[in-house]
Order: C-alpha cells, then structure tokens, then sequence
C-alpha cells in the first residue's frame, strides 16, 4: 500500500509560514560558488621543449632490444673490513650474543631489540644475532593474501634508523647454520672510549 502526500489545508499553510518565518537557519545559505574556467590544453607540446628520440623500428613478435645494461640487485655497502664479511656470510664467525624476537608484536620487539643493541655495543660485543623468524606460513591464500614475516621486514629498518643506526656498522643475512633466512647477523661498532 502506497502511502499517499497528504496537502496541508490553508490553515495548516498559513500556520507553516508564520513559523517558518520566526526560525533561524542553523546553518546560512552559502554563496553558490561560481563554476571556474580553465585554460584549455594546448594540442602540442611547446616548441622550447626538446623532442622525443625516434623510436627504433620493429616487427610484430621480435624480442625487445635491451636499452639499458641489466644490473644484479646491489647489495648493502660493505662497511666492514671485507675478509671478515667474507667470513660472517660464510657463517665461520661465531656470534657473541642472540636475541630471539619471533612470537613478539612490533610494540614488545623494538623495545627489546634496541636494548639489546645497545647493551652489546656497551659490553664491548661485535658480533650479535638477531632471530626474526621467517614468518608464518599457512594455507590462507584468500581473496586478500596476508603479508607474512613482519618483524622478518621490520628489524632491517629499525636497525638502519636511530638510536640503532648509531651502533651497528654492517648487517647481513645469517648463515644457514645460525637460522638462515629467519635470522641477522649484527655487527656492532667499537664503543667509544670517553
């Protein structure tokens, strides 16, 4: 059943307009802002900017011509005497302190990582090993994947951001004896004598 628009009678008008009348907008009419023009698009580039370097000629299935030379991924400078970071990826030196940070949250690892950190560098250690653990893995390939391995992404970027960045001079990927991709070896600055 439809509902019908019920009219008001001329009483009910009247008395509509005299209150309409006594009631103050909460909010008053603004200005109807006026539609502004834009310039129109040039049609061609202008003439000071220098043009395009003609493409090479081609056929329908032929393989790109490479442009620029392929380079393989840089790893992070090295920082260190470089025999002894051939030694540390070769996993022959032996870390002097691990911390295990898997099963904690961001909020609880930071806070115990720079402690670490820090007290490592204070107790004259060079050598540390930070486990993140590789991650979760499951079967939850839904519609939304998951990220896996936060702190496995995070502890590289807290090591590299003050007050951390101070303390250590190079990092690299553990050894597989040592945990692999689930671990980082963190190797520490000489404190300062003062």
């Amino acid at each position: 059943m439809a509902r019908r628009r019920k009219t008001l009678s001329p009483e009910e008008r009247a008395l509509w307009d005299h209150v309409a009348r006594q009631v103050q907008p909460l909010h008053p009419r603004r200005p109807k802002a006026k539609p502004q023009k834009t310039a129109p698009m040039p049609d061609d580039p202008p003439a000071d900017l220098p043009a395009p370097p003609p493409l090479a000629p081609f056929t329908i299935g032929a393989r790109a011509q490479d442009t620029q030379p392929r380079t393989a991924p840089s790893d992070p400078p090295v920082r260190m005497d470089r025999r002894a970071y051939t030694r540390l990826k070769g996993g022959k030196l032996k870390p002097e302190a691990r911390i295990d940070l898997h099963g904690m949250t961001l909020a609880q690892a930071h806070p115990a990582l720079t402690r670490f950190i820090l007290s490592s560098q204070g107790q004259g250690r060079r050598l540390v090993l930070v486990i993140t653990g590789k991650g979760r893995s499951g079967d939850d390939d839904g519609p939304i994947p998951e990220r896996r391995g936060v702190l496995r992404r995070q502890v590289p970027h807290w090591l590299t951001q003050a007050p951390l960045s101070a303390a250590v001079l190079q990092t690299a990927p553990a050894h597989r004896r040592h945990g692999g991709e689930g671990a980082l070896y963190v190797y520490l600055r000489k404190p300062r004598q003062g």
